[in-house]
């Protein structure tokens, strides 16, 4: 490949798996040696990355490369080279966690496919339920579109194992919805987000606590309305649903502020 091959692969936007071709995704040793010249440090391998996705960083790197979702060649002095294969993997991996959601258990086994030059199978995935329309407030900040899902289709479209989703329920962070047999999108948003931290070493346990401050502020928010409740029925459940909106939104916010304060000055400090 010529200097503006290279070029235009480092502007290539986020790659979905249909733009694998088998024997792409990972070469052999040998085709490995022959593009010796076109190798990349792991450096220039951040370079690359960081114009789209500004949070990557080498340590990030080196730990997709711990699982295995990526294999650099190593020099004689076991320093990491990179081709251009890796960087488009890698790309892939990214993609799939902040577009798609998917936990790294599940993207490696995506890859593994597509190494086979397997054709990936659809997994089965949330139905959307129609005619809901677009929300403010928290349906603005987490998203407006409901869902309906089986079991089986939230372990499917979280990459959750089944004890996990056992343990995430046992602690109340995750649960069918009261009477309906099926869990709905906030279920599965929590169940993704948790795929997502497992891979930072954030497990279950570590959760509790947001639950224990989710209960807290419900409680605030439901004492504040009260008083609304008491009016006509349908002006006052109208009203006190707006407000109910308004208050976990301010209290979403609140919350994200503290947390980037807090994260500043630990950084600071």
């Amino acid at each position: 490949m010529s200097g503006g091959g290279a070029a235009a692969e480092s502007m290539r936007p986020s790659v979905r798996a249909e733009e694998f071709r088998p024997g792409v995704a990972r070469r052999s040793p040998s085709t490995r040696a022959e593009d010796a010249a076109k190798t990349l440090n792991i450096g220039e391998v951040l370079d690359r990355l960081r114009a789209e996705y500004p949070d990557i960083t080498l340590s990030k790197i080196r730990y997709l490369e711990s699982e295995g979702l990526v294999e650099p060649a190593r020099t004689s002095s076991n320093y990491r080279k990179y081709s251009l294969d890796d960087v488009l993997r890698l790309r892939h991996v990214l993609h799939a966690q902040r577009e798609r959601y998917l936990p790294l258990r599940v993207i490696k086994e995506e890859l593994a496919a597509l190494d086979r030059g397997d054709t990936a199978l659809p997994r089965p995935g949330p139905r959307a339920v129609p005619d809901r329309p677009v929300g403010h407030g928290l349906d603005a900040l987490i998203g407006a579109e409901r869902v309906r899902l089986s079991r089986r289709e939230l372990l499917a479209a979280s990459g959750l194992d089944d004890d996990v989703l056992a343990e995430l329920e046992s602690n109340g962070l995750v649960g069918p919805i009261a009477g309906g047999g099926y869990y709905d999108s906030d279920a599965l948003l929590v169940a993704r987000t948790v795929a997502l931290l497992a891979s930072h070493g954030v497990q279950v346990r570590h959760l509790r606590a947001a639950r224990a401050a989710a209960d807290r502020e419900a409680g605030l928010i439901e004492a504040a309305v009260a008083p609304l409740r008491s009016g006509r029925l349908g002006e006052s459940d109208g009203r006190a649903a707006q407000t109910v909106d308004e208050l976990a939104t301010l209290l979403v916010r609140m919350h994200a502020a503290l947390l980037r304060t807090r994260l500043a000055a630990s950084r600071s400090g």
